[in-house]
């Protein structure tokens, strides 16, 4: 039996104590309430506890007030390796959070800066000294050293210097024998190169000191753990590319991007001094199977991935008749210059049925197979059971299946084991998903070992019959859509018809949905951006009834009574401010000459001058309805007509609590505003403003911080968050607090003062990029609007005279060289972007470059690379441009 004594140096006030909690009994076996207490002379608190056994134990600090723990040490647990024949002296220091966390994210730890371990088992001198280092900072190619004034040390020549081993979690350790050290003396840390042994960066400040004499006793072990790394200045400068999956093409591609052609858009990162390759969504989201499957956002389930991304070359089919045949459609597809996702769709379920036959023998049988399955069972079973009703019933509506509309298991076991079909069903699902989980897993290691980590997306929705929404209903609000309020991509607003979140439901889980959900992603990603971050702040919530989203409302907020609103110097009138004002004298303007036909068939007169929408058309759903299938210009002009008269309005009523309400968004734009007094616009405009830009900011805040430290803690993917539209002051503070890299846009400034962004005065923990999937490229946006054109051309390229209408190779270069240019950790650029600064590779047509539109809900994601990945990786000189861009 041996002891370990614990010291640590910690400044706590009256009433607090510091604990250590750890993997053996004396430690509490990591139970914090039977961890050991420390004991407090001055500000070092120490403890011993006894240990019987050999091998690695876990342990971590805490701090406790009246019982009740108030703080623990950030990150994983320190790993110490003990000897029962030894008694160990720990000297630590507490870890608190460093500035450079996003080190630690296996963005880092498992590629761009991959260490092999050592092993965890070591060999004590009779008395030794061992010293843990936290240094993140090495980066591939390089070793950390310990260097000093001793001859033991090489006399601070580096070439002597001793290497540390690399033990994992960013640490590294070095077992020195005490009894042939000095007392004391100095030494130093240095990162060197691995193969030169020249400097990358001594430690910074002066040299440290190392007293020996406590392991100078027999068989005594003086650890010196969590010394940190002393590197003031360290930055990281990263670039990738962001393009979908869905958009790759390569010779073997069949019709569409698969997970095989990551491995060559890996390859050509690499070639071209590249980090990261960014994706949209990869779930599953077969609804409608037909060409609206494609938008990647809407997907049926949080866990499985889309089959249409299968890279059938590694499954050849042993009938080379039909092989033969296949191949020949695909070639056919792969030459369309877009998508076509319905056949792609066809020739793909086809393949892969052929596919199954042909293999589910040796594969539903396997160990692989078994071990995935049980692993996953937990929304593997629901997954296959749901697409087995759905190709059955024709439709993804689960409403409509009768009595499996509300999810049994056991009574979907029943029917999977009793009706041949249904286990033939449920096993062709389960046998495709494993292909692909082991596909991508394959080209995530693939990545790794080429220094390049692949970035997934995380969608703030979920599609209403998805499988998500049938299982786990309780955690969404069915009775509302979700969506974005009025910004620079929509001027009514977006309505993604999503529910939104029943965050108390999910809240009493403990968060146990979205913490599956992110952990299912770290099984292939090593970072992820959190699409429409601001939904964890607040959601735009908006009725069922509404098309358009100009009748949402934030949720959570905090909406006025109707005293609030007299209070505030509005004269509120429920009939004239929340029911829509429709006035005759403005009808002209909205319909033209179809004004007395609109009177005549849609409205109803409500008083002087003043009308109400007929019941059958006092909804915008009602009027989509009513004038779905006409396409002629006359049923549009008076149909989105009457859609702004719905939207008539200065106040929406709280959905939960109806004698509550929310000022409108851009109220201001309508015509019941323009009809107030002065004093009244003036009153609305102040209460409008207090409630967008003041009123929540410490409210929406709290909301953010309840969940999102949970979330991002659940994995150790590097987290990056989409904070575009109308941003809230208190969602720079928490991403900040968070170290969640912020989206930076130079075209959509998070200044409003500023029409374009300072690339210089970006924050480090953010993404710049020149644009995104729903943004036009550099050269399509050049085109849009010329007065923006002229300023960008003359006030940040810093050219004279009049703007070209084309953005030129030269021009395209200079604008991405700027952002490559740029303070934030991370440049990130749409493959379109990277191809533009090449006149000879360009697409001829910038238009044709477009992934999406986001004011347009009925738009087809079919977007590809106009070049094969083969030819690309073929350019040698573009390739050396683009990685000496990178480099520079």
């Amino acid at each position: 039996m041996s002891l370990i004594k614990f010291q640590i140096n910690y400044h706590t006030n009256f009433g607090q104590e510091i604990y250590v909690c750890g993997s053996t009994p004396g430690l509490g076996n990591l139970d914090e309430t039977n961890a050991l207490k420390l004991t407090c002379e001055g500000e070092i608190w120490s403890a011993e506890t006894e240990y019987t056994t050999t091998g690695q134990i876990e342990y971590y600090y805490l701090l406790k007030e009246h019982g009740k723990t108030i703080r623990k040490e950030w990150g994983k647990h320190r790993k110490l390796y003990v000897s029962k024949t030894k008694s160990f002296f720990v000297q630590d220091l507490w870890k608190n959070k460093p500035y450079h966390s996003y080190l630690y994210s296996s963005v880092f730890t498992e590629s761009i800066f991959v260490h092999e371990k050592a092993s965890s088992t070591l060999s004590y001198f009779p008395n030794t000294v061992l010293l843990n280092v936290i240094c993140p900072f090495v980066r591939k190619g390089q070793e950390l050293v310990m260097s000093g004034e001793i001859a033991q040390l090489g006399n601070w020549d580096l070439s002597k210097a001793l290497p540390l081993d690399y033990v994992g979690n960013r640490e590294w350790q070095i077992l020195l024998n005490a009894k042939d050290l000095p007392d004391e003396f100095y030494y130093k840390f240095v990162i060197v190169d691995e193969n030169t042994r020249q400097p990358v960066h001594w430690e910074d400040g002066g040299n440290r000191i190392l007293l020996t004499q406590k392991a100078k006793n027999k068989n005594s072990v003086f650890v010196e753990m969590g010394l940190q790394f002393h590197y003031s200045y360290f930055s990281f400068k990263g670039t990738g590319t962001a393009i979908p999956v869905f958009s790759l093409r390569s010779e073997s591609s069949f019709g569409i991007g698969d997970f095989l052609d990551l491995k060559k858009m890996i390859d050509w990162a690499a070639l071209t001094n590249q980090q990261l390759i960014q994706m949209l969504p990869i779930n599953d989201t077969t609804t409608t199977q037909t060409w609206r499957d494609s938008y990647p956002y809407s997907a049926i389930s949080c866990y499985a991935l889309n089959p249409m991304y299968l890279g059938l070359s590694d499954f050849p089919l042993k009938n080379r008749s039909k092989m033969k045949s296949f191949l020949k459609e695909a070639g056919e597809l792969n030459k369309l210059a877009d998508l076509d996702y319905e056949k792609v769709l066809s020739l793909k379920k086809r393949y892969m049925e052929h596919l199954f036959e042909q293999e589910k023998g040796d594969i539903l049988t396997s160990e692989p197979y078994r071990i995935f399955y049980e692993k996953n069972r937990f929304w593997l079973f629901s997954y296959t059971a749901y697409c087995y009703l759905r190709d059955k019933t024709g439709t993804a509506r689960f409403a409509d299946w009768g009595e499996f509309a509300v999810y049994n298991e056991k009574k979907l076991q029943q029917l999977i084991e009793k009706d041949p079909d249904a286990k033939r069903i449920t096993d062709f699902y389960a046998f495709i998903q494993y292909l692909l989980d082991k596909q991508l897993s394959e080209v995530q290691k693939y990545a790794h070992k080429k220094g390049v980590a692949l970035k997934g997306d995380i969608p703030i929705g979920i599609n209403r019959d998805s499988i998500d929404a049938w299982t786990t209903g309780y955690l969404f609000n069915m009775d509302t859509q979700t969506g974005a309020p009025p910004d620079n991509f929509s001027f009514f607003g977006q309505n993604w018809g999503f529910p939104t979140y029943n965050w108390f439901a999910i809240e009493q889980e403990g968060y146990a949905w979205w913490k599956n959900r992110f952990r299912k992603m770290a099984d292939y990603f090593d970072a992820y951006r959190i699409d429409h971050i601001l939904g964890f702040f607040r959601i735009w919530e908006i009725p069922m009834h509404s098309v358009q989203g100009l009748l949402g409302y934030f949720n959570p907020a905090l909406p006025y009574w109707a005293e609030e609103l007299n209070m505030a110097g509005i004269p509120f009138d429920e009939d004239r401010m929340v029911k829509p004002f429709i006035h005759e004298a403005f009808l002209p303007e909205i319909f033209g000459e179809y004004a007395p036909e609109v009177i005549t068939e849609y409205l109803e007169v409500s008083g002087w001058q003043r009308f109400n929408l007929k019941k059958e058309f006092d909804t915008q759903r009602k009027i989509q309805q009513y004038f779905s299938g006409r396409t002629d210009e006359k049923s549009l002009r008076i149909r989105d007509g009457l859609y702004s008269l719905c939207s008539e309005v200065l106040f929406v009523r709280d959905r939960v609590n109806h004698n509550l309400f929310h000022p409108r968004i851009t109220a201001q734009h309508t015509y019941s505003y323009r009809y107030l007094s002065d004093n009244v616009k003036n009153a609305f405009n102040r209460l409008y403003d207090d409630f967008y830009y003041r009123r929540h900011n410490y409210f929406w805040r709290e909301q953010a911080m309840k969940k999102l430290p949970q979330l991002i803690t659940s994995t150790s993917m590097l987290v990056c968050g989409e904070d575009l539209g109308m941003v809230p002051d208190c969602v720079h503070s928490v991403m900040n607090e968070l170290q969640i890299l912020s989206l930076e846009i130079q075209r959509m400034p998070k200044n409003s003062n500023v029409l374009f962004s300072d690339l210089n005065s970006l924050p480090y923990l953010s993404v710049s990029t020149t644009s995104t999937h729903d943004m036009p490229p550099i050269r399509l946006w050049w085109k849009e609007n010329k007065e923006v054109t002229q300023k960008y051309y003359n006030e940040i390229l810093n050219r004279e005279g009049e703007a070209p209408d084309e953005c030129s190779p030269e021009l395209c270069r200079q604008i991405v060289q700027q952002h490559l240019n740029s303070s934030a950790m991370w440049v990130i650029l749409p493959w379109q972007d990277w191809m533009s600064v090449s006149g000879e590779l360009a697409r001829e047509n910038p238009a044709e470059e477009r992934i999406n539109v986001p004011a347009n809900p009925e738009h087809y994601w079919r977007y590809r690379m106009h070049i094969s990945l083969d030819d690309l990786l073929k350019e040698s000189e573009f390739n050396a441009e683009i990685k000496s861009m990178a480099e520079r």
